[in-house]
């Protein structure tokens, strides 16, 4: 299975990319296969549907408005292009007249607060993030029950999809099948083919995307660069209190404030620069939080980390080029693949090690390539990074991804370049590998209890001040 650049970038909407953008996903394919079930058998008049949410989705699910995504889903919208303003237009109309009509489809009675249940029970057996959506006849006759898990990072499978997947193993397909010139799916297999080719991790990156048929690759990926970093100028312009309660107020617009009316000044302490890398990262995630448009980086959970290292490397790194943000992409991206075929990106599954760690990795391996270092040295600065991510849990305050979401994704940035400068001054020989660490994650996440995996039934969320 080949995870393009922009299988791991994606753009979307907040607040989760697994709760969020996956359920609205998961709804837009369970209307599609409506279509074609009724093209095969017409379908009758007067269907219901229901969705019924399991695991974490249910746990956490209010705070990251799954049910918002799913009746969006529902109603035909898409996380990489929905209008705010026509949605909620489109969900004031829904609430008030409790059906759904849309091209190809008989009209579905649904009213969100009435057809979404949140099942708190144990989650369903095959993943933490399950959804069951089905259409039924005035007489309660299932006329189509599809079962979804989203898996992290917006990505989607049906039921069977993911037991064909786990039949396959552990190990993803061997992508020479599709053609690509360089079908690493380890670090060490991406090493090897560096070392024969004499090719850069993000050259070989490059070969597969355009192999796999990407077309404009630039063009697509300044696209991606424009949508991060307009994310991060919302983010810093934007003052307020984000929205679910906790009162948390944005900080980001005011910490720039400072760092610019200091900038320049001679009484300024060195590491001031950890505030720069923490700011770009934080106004993403109150971005993020507050629902806004993000990149998943490679979740939304964890966006602000790599915009964050990319916007430190192009305003205060020495020789900054459009095209070293290419390189910084495509690095990322082919770390970020390599995690997610051979552990995960889902809080749900293994904790923000899997977020904000793999967001840290992808971002150290970006900078340590685009400042020179080599496939050994981008390799150890990913192992670095993830490494020392280890074991972090995942605790949403309220099932929000505000405390400690937003400062965590300022600290993996800070980490990132810490451990990018870290391999650079070495000459790529280190004691654990990349795959290694990898798979201790993979590990750890499993032997994690479920109270720390997007729950928010441990941890900080669940020690929480009384006032």
């Amino acid at each position: 299975m080949f995870l393009s650049t922009f299988d791991i970038f994606k753009i979307g909407v907040g607040p989760s990319s697994s709760h969020t953008i996956g359920p609205m996903i998961a709804a837009a394919r369970f209307l599609a296969e409506l279509r074609d079930a009724g093209a095969a058998r017409p379908a009758p008049a007067g269907l219901s549907v229901k969705a019924s949410l399991h695991g974490s989705l249910a746990f956490t699910g209010r705070g990251h408005k799954t049910d918002r995504a799913v009746a969006l889903g529902l109603l035909g919208f898409s996380p990489d292009s929905v209008e705010p303003d026509e949605a909620e237009a489109a969900e004031a109309q829904l609430l008030q007249n409790g059906g759904i009509e849309l091209p190809g489809l008989p009209r579905l009675a649904f009213h969100p607060e009435r057809d979404i249940h949140f099942d708190y029970g144990p989650p369903l057996a095959a993943h933490p993030n399950g959804l069951v959506l089905s259409a039924a006849t005035p007489d309660g006759a299932v006329f189509l029950s599809r079962t979804y898990f989203s898996i992290g990072g917006g990505f989607v499978l049906s039921a069977e999809e993911l037991e064909s997947e786990r039949r396959r193993g552990a190990r993803p397909v061997q992508q020479q099948r599709l053609g690509l010139p360089y079908p690493f799916g380890t670090a060490m297999e991406m090493l090897a083919m560096g070392r024969s080719s004499g090719l850069r991790i993000a050259e070989m990156k490059r070969a597969n995307e355009i192999a796999a048929g990407a077309s404009d690759l630039d063009a697509r990926l300044d696209g991606l660069w424009a949508a991060m970093d307009s994310c991060i100028a919302r983010g810093l312009r934007k003052d307020g209190v984000l929205p679910g309660g906790l009162q948390v107020r944005r900080r980001a617009p005011e910490i720039h404030r400072q760092l610019l009316k200091e900038r320049g000044a001679n009484s300024q302490q060195p590491h001031v620069v950890n505030d720069w890398i923490a700011v770009y990262a934080m106004a993403v995630n109150e971005e993020n939080a507050a629902g806004g448009r993000v990149v998943t980086a490679p979740t939304n959970g964890a966006a602000g980390v790599v915009p964050a290292v990319i916007r430190y490397y192009r305003d205060h790194c020495i020789g900054a080029s459009e095209a070293g943000i290419r390189t910084f992409l495509l690095t990322a991206a082919a770390v970020g693949g390599l995690i997610k075929h051979n552990a995960s990106i889902s809080g749900a599954e293994v904790g923000c090690q899997g977020e904000v760690g793999s967001a840290s990795a992808m971002a150290a391996a970006g900078l340590c390539a685009v400042l020179g270092g080599a496939n050994e040295q981008v390799e150890n600065a990913a192992e670095i990074a993830l490494e020392h991510h280890l074991g972090m849990t995942c605790d949403p305050a309220n099932g929000l991804v505000q405390v400690p979401c937003i400062e965590r994704n300022g600290m993996g940035a800070i980490k990132a370049v810490s451990a990018a400068s870290l391999a650079l001054r070495g000459d790529g020989r280190h004691f654990m590998p990349l795959d290694n660490c990898i798979e201790t994650m993979r590990q750890t996440g499993l032997d994690m209890s479920l109270k720390y995996k997007e729950t928010s039934t441990g941890g900080l969320a669940v020690n929480l001040p009384e006032c």
